[in-house]
């Protein structure tokens, strides 16, 4: 079994289960066991402030939207760029925190864009994720720090956008290609 740790995962447009229609998701753990993820473009309605202000009497001030990690409930998490806050580092430079003194942290910094909040996560038993795959429910694609923080509701077009382009590429003259294979 080849891990997708550090990857993403891309919901095929076949994928009809309305918990990951359209969905990318960061792979913060995949091995025997099973695998973790993160959805990257799910913004909830609710504000991290507003989610932050029923569960915790200290203060935050981050008024970003808190996002739907996933259908599994959980503990709130942070993907951020800051090593002493970190959980586990996903790419080089960014990692996923669960531990509440590194949230409480993180919630003090607003000056800082490079984090997004989730509450719930995706997960599959040993085992599920590797059937999904099989039946081509998901496609897989290199995970950038500017892919994580890309904005959510482009991500899943943008992204399989390119991965159509980067498979026609070698098979088209890349000169006579539009720039947006869709309008051709």
């Amino acid at each position: 079994m080849k891990s997708l740790t550090s990857h993403l995962l891309v919901a095929s447009p076949a994928l009809l289960d309305p918990n990951f229609v359209q969905t990318v998701v960061l792979m913060v753990q995949h091995d025997n066991n099973g695998a973790l993820g993160l959805i990257l473009n799910r913004p909830t309605l609710m504000s991290l402030k507003e989610a932050w202000d029923q569960v915790s009497d200290s203060d935050c001030d981050r008024t970003d939207p808190l996002y739907l990690g996933g259908p599994c409930e959980g503990v709130l998490m942070a993907i951020h760029p800051f090593a002493e806050a970190a959980g586990i580092e996903v790419l080089p430079g960014l990692y996923v925190s669960s531990q509440t003194e590194h949230i409480e942290a993180l919630l003090t910094r607003t000056e800082e864009r490079l984090m997004r909040f989730f509450v719930g996560y995706a997960g599959w038993t040993a085992g599920q994720l590797e059937a999904e795959m099989e039946t081509g429910s998901w496609q897989t694609a290199p995970a950038t720090i500017e892919r994580v923080f890309a904005p959510a509701e482009t991500l899943w077009l943008q992204i399989k956008r390119e991965t159509a382009l980067m498979a026609i590429v070698g098979k088209v003259n890349p000169k006579i290609m539009p720039a947006d294979p869709s309008n051709n």
